[in-house]
C-alpha cells in the first residue's frame, strides 16, 4: 500500500488516521521512510516505518457498499456467544486486537445487546467503548461523514 501525504487509512488498534507527514530518517544505522499518522479521534500521533505498514495491519477504511452490510449485520438481534464471562470477555479483546472492522462490529453489537438485559461490568463497558470509537471512526472516513454522524448511523442500526 502505498501511502502519501493526506491519505486516509485505518490503523488497526486505533481507528481512523490521517497521514500527516512522509519523511526519510537514519535510524538503526539505515535510512528510512517513516509515515507521522493522526488519530483522528484523538490527540496522538503515530510513527510508522513505511516498509512495515502491511505488516502492522494499516489498511484504506471499507466502501460505502460495505458500511451498508455492516450497519445490516450490526442491526441483527440474535447472536451466539459464550456464557462465561472471561471467554465472552477474552473473545472480544481477541475481535478487537485483529483490526477486522467486522469483528469490531460484532463486538459493538453484541455488547449493545447485552446492555438490553443486563448492565455491563466495567471491563465490558470499557470494550464496548473502545469498539464503538474504532467502529464509528472507520464509518465516519468511509461515508465522509461528521463523526457524529457515524455515530447516529451506528445507534440506528443497534435500536
Amino acid at each position: 500500500m502505498k501511502l502519501k501525504v493526506g491519505s486516509r487509512v485505518i490503523y488497526p488498534h486505533h481507528g481512523a488516521a490521517i497521514v500527516r507527514k512522509v519523511k526519510r530518517t537514519r535510524a538503526f544505522g539505515k535510512i528510512s521512510e517513516y509515515l507521522t499518522l493522526e488519530i483522528v479521534h484523538t490527540d496522538m500521533t503515530i510513527q510508522v516505518p513505511a516498509d512495515i505498514v502491511d505488516e502492522v495491519g494499516i489498511r484504506a477504511p471499507i466502501s460505502k457498499d460495505e458500511v451498508k452490510e455492516l450497519l445490516k449485520m450490526i442491526s441483527k438481534k440474535s447472536v451466539r456467544e459464550p456464557a462465561n464471562w472471561s471467554r465472552r470477555y477474552k473473545n472480544y479483546q481477541e475481535k478487537l486486537r485483529s483490526g477486522d472492522v467486522w469483528q469490531v462490529a460484532e463486538v459493538v453489537r453484541n455488547l449493545h445487546l447485552r446492555t438490553k438485559i443486563k448492565d455491563l461490568s466495567a471491563g465490558e463497558k470499557n470494550l464496548y467503548d473502545q469498539a464503538e470509537v474504532l467502529l464509528v471512526s472507520e464509518i465516519s472516513f468511509s461515508l465522509n461523514v461528521s463523526h457524529d454522524t457515524a455515530i447516529e448511523r451506528v445507534h440506528g442500526a443497534l435500536a
